[in-house]
């Protein structure tokens, strides 16, 4: 008997046990742009090409001195608001971030490898509307770099994409504005001059697009304003490729204060404010209510042993195919990009963007997983107060459970390509581009990134043996999998234990203890 091809992944046949029942359902395949929770703080995320003057544009928004805005390359910059000026750089493999001056001549510390985050504090009265991140260049993205924008974007709900007159969109910018145009995040433009001013007009007059006829743009007779076509000719160029973002805002930015701009960001967060705030009642249904379980759930244990089981396979599988991508785009570094030195930048974005991933996949089972398993005890889907109640005891549950202690490890790469472990929320927070600030899901979220001594080793002059990096990066990937895959697993089994202690209460007092 020849046996038939085996079903992909996601397809409805692998989701369902012998008995036909769905035991897991389909995964988030890739970050992209997520809602914001209601507790999330309002943000701006800046984002352009290099050459489009961001920082200043940012400097000249909050009236700082732009190089108070400079970040080691590849490091994120999240201003906030505060009353003492502060400055701190968070590394993958630190608790504690490394604290520095926060004055235009203070000296960043010496760090083995770049910070993922720098947060910089200071008494400025527009940062208590929003906070403000910069990001790496797009031209440094990548594909991983992309989706860990898209996430922080998403939460932050603001994305302001600054370029200068002598731009033009590139392919990878205008496929991440179009994943943002599919979404509810506020878009706003700004126009900075090239390196020869505004560039010239094509022609001798601009369009007056709402009367349908051609009139001089300038204050004089015949004079062309510059400005005005330069900005109108970028967002022709820009709604032929995405014509969804039409509504959004341009605005120039020259040498003057950026007072429309900065309008226009306060008025959004106005709005985003409130609509956020709607969306936080006080009290959720349910949240106080006395809730019965039914007298003959049935199997509810073996169907939540299966569907556990099964999850945590899935993920296994999607995050084993993911690394092997990821394998593939170090190997295309290697022989066709950078070479040796780009490496470890590669793998490290690669690397929050496989945190991120992870952490959704097993946010979303372990959300089903809890919803199917109550639905079967009380009789009827769970409210959202009740969910998250139960949520908090399976969330209080897992340190009663020998696997359940140390749930918030991060994995580093070290320079031998293998993988060493921090535990805390701390060194979590470390990782992060632009953090959380707000997470009510069961499990920590999933944390890896590469250590100092990956950067040593492969931006040392003379180590350009592209066969020993291919090697390396092999297997380093591989025992990132293999530690993901026993964390997963142990991460579900832990869940099965907590959950079903906290059902088998319900079930034995015949109401829901939690």
């Amino acid at each position: 008997m020849q046996q038939g091809p085996l079903p992909p992944v996601d397809s409805p046949m692998a989701m369902t046990d012998p008995t036909g029942q769905p035991t897991c359902d389909p995964l988030p395949a890739r970050v992209g742009v997520t809602g914001p929770a209601a507790q999330e703080p309002l943000g701006v995320v800046a984002v352009g090409p290099a050459g489009a003057d961001r920082r200043a544009v940012l400097a000249a928004l909050v009236g700082l001195d732009p190089v108070m805005l400079t970040v080691p390359a590849g490091s994120w910059l999240v201003v906030r608001h505060a009353k003492v000026p502060t400055r701190a750089a968070f590394v993958p493999g630190y608790r504690q971030p490394h604290s520095y001056g926060a004055d235009r001549d203070a000296a960043g510390p010496a760090l083995a490898r770049p910070a993922r985050r720098v947060e910089l504090s200071v008494p400025e009265p527009l940062l208590r509307h929003f906070t403000l991140i910069d990001t790496p260049d797009t031209g440094s993205l990548g594909v991983a770099g992309a989706r860990v924008l898209l996430d922080a974007v998403g939460r932050a709900g603001a994305l302001l994409f600054v370029i200068s007159a002598d731009q033009a969109f590139t392919a990878p910018e205008l496929n991440l504005l179009a994943e943002v145009a599919a979404s509810p995040v506020e878009v706003v433009f700004a126009v900075t001059p090239g390196a020869a001013g505004w560039a010239p007009p094509a022609d001798r007059t601009a369009t007056n697009r709402e009367a349908g006829s051609t009139s001089p743009a300038g204050d004089r007779p015949g004079e062309v304003d510059s400005t005005a076509v330069t900005v109108e000719a970028h967002r022709a160029a820009l709604l032929a490729a995405v014509p969804s973002l039409a509504g959004a805002r341009w605005f120039p930015v020259g040498g003057a204060d950026p007072a429309d701009l900065r309008r226009a960001l306060v008025g959004w967060s106005a709005g985003e404010g409130l609509h956020r705030a709607s969306n936080d009642p006080p009290m959720l249904p349910g949240q106080h209510d006395r809730v019965t379980a039914v007298a003959d759930p049935g199997d509810w244990s073996e169907r939540l042993d299966r569907q556990t089981r099964s999850c945590a396979q899935r993920i296994r599988q999607h995050l084993a195919l993911e690394l092997a991508n990821v394998h593939l785009r170090a190997v295309q570094e290697i022989v066709f990009g950078v070479g040796c030195a780009g490496l470890p930048d590669l793998l490290d974005r690669e690397m929050a963007a496989l945190s991120l991933l992870a952490t959704a996949q097993c946010d979303h089972a372990v959300r089903r997983i809890l919803g199917d398993a109550a639905t079967q005890v009380l009789g009827a889907p769970p409210a959202e107060g009740v969910r998250r109640r139960i949520a908090t005891a399976v969330q209080y549950g897992l340190a009663d459970h020998r696997q359940g202690r140390d749930l918030d490890p991060v994995l580093l790469i070290t320079s031998t390509a293998g993988v060493a472990k921090l535990t805390g929320a701390e060194a979590i927070d470390a990782l992060a581009g632009y953090p959380t600030a707000y997470r009510d899901e069961v499990l920590p979220p999933v944390a890896v990134a590469l250590s100092g001594g990956c950067w040593q080793q492969w931006r040392t002059p003379g180590n350009d043996d592209q066969s020993a990096a291919r090697r390396w990066s092999q297997r380093a990937l591989r025992e990132v999998e293999l530690e993901l895959s026993r964390e997963v697993s142990r991460r579900f089994e832990v869940i099965r234990l907590s959950l079903g202690g906290v059902l088998s209460d319900a079930i034995e007092h015949g109401i829901l203890l939690a």
